[in-house]
């Protein structure tokens, strides 16, 4: 039975994830940046809160976590090279490694860049795939923390999964970071029409997270910087997929 995906807006631009299944009330959030939103929704729902997963160390994601804890007594999840920086974990994991819920498979995966320590966790009998602030909606984390190398390989590693997946990410970025996308890959036409979705979806305070890996691969220029049309829209037709990547977030910081 598919589990239930309810996106949570919290502070000024931030979303957290709930996930209950029906058959057995098990119910997990994905990151924390404030208690009383999900709270709230717990509430109205009268779901009852088992596990809270994290997927960074930064306090937008995890600023609520102990009072959460406190309110629910619900078990905490994340990564173990990040254990020294994060509320105190009940379960630490490195990629790879796997966990059940309701009854449902969730894989780990190590995806660094933003920060060194940042994981995703994916539900492939689901389909949801939980990416913080690595891979985001037409955009991808800044590299606070990690290489550009490291972030086009975790954006890679998340690109082989399959296009149906849904993809939750860590912020409402979408409207800017399609007005970006424009400049790079201006040509690109289901990214045009994205963009008109976006901003139709924005004035209507709809939230445009999560959304559809397919759709990412192909309007996401983070994901696309490899191809011949961004290259050439960068003016950096030969070099290689990791410095045009590295372009594009430079581009980006700046935009």
């Amino acid at each position: 039975m598919a589990l239930i995906l309810e996106t949570i807006p919290c502070l000024s631009d931030n979303y957290s994830f709930l996930l209950h299944d029906e058959a057995s009330g098990a119910t997990a959030v994905v990151d924390v940046p404030d208690a009383a939103p999900i709270l709230a929704r717990l509430e109205s729902h009268n779901w009852q809160l088992d596990e809270i997963w994290i997927t960074h160390h930064h306090n937008d994601h995890i600023g609520g976590v102990n009072e959460l804890r406190k309110q629910t007594g619900a078990k905490v999840t994340g990564a173990h090279a990040d254990i020294h920086r994060l509320p105190n974990l009940d379960r630490s994991l490195d990629d790879g490694d796997s966990f059940e819920f309701a009854g449902e498979l969730v894989k780990v995966m190590d995806v660094p860049g933003h920060t060194v320590g940042h994981i995703a966790f994916y539900l492939p009998d689901n389909g949801y795939l939980f990416t913080g602030d690595s891979l985001m909606a037409l955009g991808c984390g800044r590299l606070f923390e990690g290489t550009p190398e490291q972030m086009w390989t975790s954006l890679n590693k998340l690109a082989e999964l399959p296009d149906n997946v849904i993809v939750g990410s860590g912020h409402e970025y979408t409207q800017a970071n399609a007005r970006f996308a424009l400049t790079i890959d201006p040509d690109n036409a289901d990214l045009r029409a994205r963009f008109e979705a976006i901003d139709e979806a924005r004035k209507q305070g709809k939230p445009t997270v999560p959304s559809n890996l397919g759709e990412e691969k192909r309007t996401n220029p983070f994901l696309r910087a490899g191809t011949a049309a961004v290259k050439q829209a960068i003016g950096k037709p030969d070099v290689s997929d990791i410095e045009a990547f590295a372009t594009v977030r430079s581009l980006k910081d700046s935009f």
